[in-house]
C-alpha cells in the first residue's frame, strides 16, 4: 500500500511517521520549497507528549522545549492573580506526563527527523502542492500544481485551513473569521527586564484582549503573543486589527502590560479562523487531518496536538491491514469527530472567558479565584489522552 499525504506541516509529517512505523509506505507532498514550519510558539499538553511517546520523539522534542512551573492568569486591568495551575507535584501524578511549551520548527523538526530515520518508507516531496484527485477503482489519482500526477491507495488531505482535499469533500468555502487578531514577537531573554513570570506560562485576559508570554528554544528567548477582538472588524471595516487598535485596546491595561508590547513585531499578524464542526470528512479513499479536518482557534492550545492525535488514530485504524481502506477511514473519522468538535466549540467559549469584560469579567475571576491552584476541570478531559486502538 502507498498512502499519499497532501501537506508536510506538524499534522501531515505526524501522521506520516505514524504510518510509517506501521510499515506503511509513504509519500508527503509538500507545496512549500522546502519542508518548515511558519510562526513561533505551542503549547503541549500532556495528551501531546502521549502521542510523540508513540511516534518515537518525545526525548528528541525535550532538548529544546522550556517545561514552565504553572499555568497563571493574570487580570490586565487590576494586575492580579485570576487563578493559577502548578505544573508538578499533582499535575504529574495526575497525567503521568508534563506540560511544555515549544518552538513550532522545534516540534516539525524533530517529527521530520524521525521521518528522515525512515527514507526506505518516507518519501519527502517538495514543490508538489495538491490542485485535485479522483477516485477510480479503489485508486487515488492526485493531480498537483504543477500538472503533475501521483497515485496511491488512499490520501490524507492535511493541507491546512483552505484545503483543497476540504473543498472537494465538503466544498464549504472560505473559514469563519473570528474577528480576533494575533501578533507576536520573540526577544532573547537578556532583553527581559521585568523577570516575575519567566518561569511560567502567564495569560494577562482583559476586556477584547489578553496577551501570552512563554520562554522558547529551551528557555533561551521569550515569546509574546498578543490578541485583540476587533471592534474595528464587528463594525465592518474591511482594514481592521492594525497595531494602532492594539494600542487603543490594550490603553486599560497595567503598566507591565503595555510595557510588553513593546516585544511585538507590528509586521507579524494573523487573522484567527475556524470552522463549525462538519462530519464527513471522508469520501472512499479520501480522508482530511489536523486544520483541513477540524481548524480551530488557540484558546485550548491544542490545534497542533489534535492534529498529531490525528496521525496516531488514522495509523491504528490502517493497521488492521484485512479491513477495506475506506471502512478504516470512516472510523478513523468516527474516532476523531466528536472530541475535535468539543475542542472546537469550547476553545471560542474559552475566548470569550479570556475576553471577558463588565459583570462577565468579575464572574470569571471570582469563579477562577475559588478553583484551587489544583483543579484542573477546564483541561482534564483534554490532558488524559486517548485511547488507540485498530
Amino acid at each position: 500500500m502507498t498512502i499519499l499525504i497532501a501537506g508536510g506541516g506538524i499534522g501531515g509529517i505526524s501522521a506520516a511517521l505514524g504510518l510509517a512505523r506501521q510499515g506503511f509506505k509513504v509519500r508527503v507532498l509538500e507545496r512549500a520549497a522546502e519542508f518548515g514550519e511558519i510562526g513561533y510558539g505551542l503549547q503541549l499538553g500532556p495528551n501531546a507528549f502521549q502521542t510523540l511517546e508513540r511516534l518515537g520523539v518525545r526525548d528528541f522534542m525535550e532538548r529544546t522545549a522550556f517545561f514552565p512551573n504553572n499555568l497563571i492568569m493574570q487580570d490586565a486591568v487590576t494586575g492580579k492573580e485570576v487563578s493559577r495551575i502548578h505544573l508538578r507535584d499533582k499535575f504529574l501524578k495526575t497525567y503521568d506526563r508534563p506540560y511544555a511549551v515549544i518552538h513550532r520548527s522545534d516540534l516539525h523538526g524533530a517529527l521530520l527527523g524521525g521521518c528522515r530515520a525512515l527514507p526506505e518508507l518516507v518519501s519527502l516531496e517538495t514543490n508538489s502542492g495538491l490542485k485535485s484527485f479522483k477516485q477510480d477503482k479503489g485508486r487515488v489519482q492526485a493531480t498537483l500544481d504543477d500538472g503533475r500526477e501521483v497515485e496511491g491507495d488512499l490520501l490524507v488531505c492535511a493541507d491546512g485551513l483552505r484545503s483543497v482535499g476540504r473543498q472537494n469533500i465538503i466544498g464549504d468555502g472560505e473559514p469563519r473569521v473570528s474577528g480576533h487578531i494575533a501578533r507576536r514577537g520573540v526577544v532573547p531573554l537578556d532583553d527581559v527586564s521585568d523577570r516575575r513570570f519567566i518561569d511560567d506560562m502567564v495569560i494577562w485576559v482583559g476586556p477584547n484582549l489578553h496577551l501570552v508570554q512563554y520562554r522558547l528554544r529551551g528557555g533561551t528567548v521569550l515569546n509574546n503573543v498578543c490578541v485583540i477582538e476587533s471592534e474595528e472588524f464587528k463594525q465592518g471595516k474591511t482594514d481592521w486589527g492594525g497595531m494602532d487598535e492594539v494600542q487603543r485596546t490594550f490603553e486599560g491595561t497595567v503598566p507591565y502590560v503595555q510595557d510588553a508590547l513593546k516585544f511585538i513585531s507590528p509586521e507579524r499578524a494573523w487573522a484567527m479562523c475556524d470552522r463549525d464542526p462538519h462530519a464527513g470528512w471522508t469520501r472512499g479513499n479520501v480522508t482530511l487531518l489536523g486544520d483541513a479536518a477540524h481548524p480551530t482557534l488557540q484558546y485550548l492550545a491544542q490545534g497542533a496536538c489534535m492534529a498529531m492525535e490525528d496521525g496516531e488514530v488514522l495509523a491504528a485504524k490502517l493497521s488492521k491491514r484485512d479491513r477495506p481502506i475506506a471502512e478504516s477511514l470512516q472510523l478513523y473519522e468516527s474516532e476523531r469527530y466528536l472530541r475535535a468538535a468539543r475542542i472546537t466549540l469550547t476553545s471560542r467559549f474559552f475566548g470569550h472567558v479570556c475576553h471577558a469584560g463588565g459583570g462577565a469579567r468579575d464572574l470569571r475571576n471570582h469563579l477562577a479565584g475559588q478553583r484551587g491552584d489544583q483543579n484542573f476541570f477546564e483541561v482534564d478531559w483534554i490532558y488524559r489522552g486517548i485511547n488507540v486502538a485498530a
